[in-house]
């Protein structure tokens, strides 16, 4: 009988990823992860205690590359909506990552489900500090009601509800800002 192959912590991690990327995290489990390694399911096992250490870790590099994204946005006439285009366009081109990171119960409110991205929505903050001239907490609540629109947004996107092209969803931000704000004004 031949020696298993090794594989690398890494190398596992990564082909999870894939997976999860392609198919969601329902498909992710120790027999498709083995089968796509061409390996048995024991290289997981000598690697990770359990598949939920190797879900965590799969999560963790998905947020990774969702602040990568987010961070990658940048636009010096327009970071907020910069910001705003690259959430929505991460539901639209990782629509599984999406659903992992902002469509699962959490019980969490507002307050705790920013404060857990805290470096990613205080880069988000500082971009609309500059633009608009609100009291640190009309600023806060302006953002809070953008998000949740954005929000909406992505959501659509990410379960294909419907179809939205980035010139219609760069309309409805600009859109949703601008009447928002003339809300703060009056």
């Amino acid at each position: 009988m031949p020696p298993l192959k090794r594989f690398q912590r890494e190398e596992i991690i990564d082909t999870a990823y894939e997976i999860v990327k392609e198919e969601g995290l329902s498909s992710l489990n120790a027999r498709s992860l083995a089968k796509k390694l061409g390996g048995s399911v024991q290289l997981i096992y000598h690697n990770f205690t359990d598949m939920n250490e190797l879900i965590e870790e799969v999560k963790e590099k998905i947020h990774n590359k969702y602040k990568e994204n987010l961070e990658q946005a940048t636009d010096e006439k327009h970071p907020y909506l910069a910001k705003g285009m690259a959430y929505v366009k991460f539901a639209k081109d990782y629509p599984e990552f999406y659903k992992i990171l902002f469509m699962q119960k959490s019980n969490m409110n507002l307050d705790e489900f920013f404060e857990v991205d805290k470096n990613t929505n205080e880069n988000v903050m500082n971009s609309i500090t500059t633009i608009f001239n609100l009291s640190e907490d009309k600023l806060k609540d302006f953002h809070t009601k953008v998000w949740i629109f954005t929000h909406g947004l992505a959501c659509l996107t990410a379960t294909k509800t419907v179809e939205l092209s980035d010139k219609e969803i760069r309309k409805f931000l600009i859109e949703t800002v601008n009447e928002l704000f003339k809300g703060y004004n009056s």
